[in-house]
């Protein structure tokens, strides 16, 4: 079990493993859309998950992996909490059949603020449902500010 900082005023989060994407149905295809930029060892990104599939999510886990390390204090939004030194977990809500989910912002700060680059992996660990194109999105984002669309 680890204890990280979370949500908006900073609460204490335990979590032990990863929160399950529950189908409605069965079959959900998840994919996320947004864009990624960088600056000072700090990394922005705002995502929406779309459905792809024929089944609704009731809630899903949106897995975001840093090629780098991650500063150990983070404040992150309701919904979300650090899994290790480079991930952060965080719960995608509901999701219709052919159709977006809530927007998920976040900003992050990596432990070496010198950094120039990042690469942010994004996929949803599943359990519970059937993903006929499971896989992994990856962006690469310089440390320039430029916004990187995935």
């Amino acid at each position: 079990m680890r204890k990280w900082i979370a949500g908006a005023l900073g609460a204490a989060v335990v979590v032990g493993g990863t929160l399950p994407a529950v189908a409605l149905g069965g079959e959900a295809d998840l994919t996320y859309h947004g864009y990624v930029t960088m600056g000072r060892g700090e990394v922005n990104v705002r995502l929406t998950p779309w459905n792809r599939g024929p089944s609704g999510v009731q809630d899903a886990t949106v897995r975001l992996r840093w090629s780098k390390p991650l500063a150990e204090e983070q404040l992150l939004p309701g919904g979300c909490a650090r899994y290790d030194t480079s991930t952060v977990l965080c719960r995608t809500g509901v999701v219709a059949p052919m159709g977006e989910g809530r927007e998920i912002h976040l900003r992050v700060h990596l432990a070496d603020t010198s950094t120039d680059e990042v690469r942010l992996e994004i996929d949803s660990p599943w359990s519970g449902a059937v993903d006929r194109t499971p896989g992994s999105q990856q962006v690469l984002a310089l440390g320039t500010g430029d916004r990187y669309a995935f």
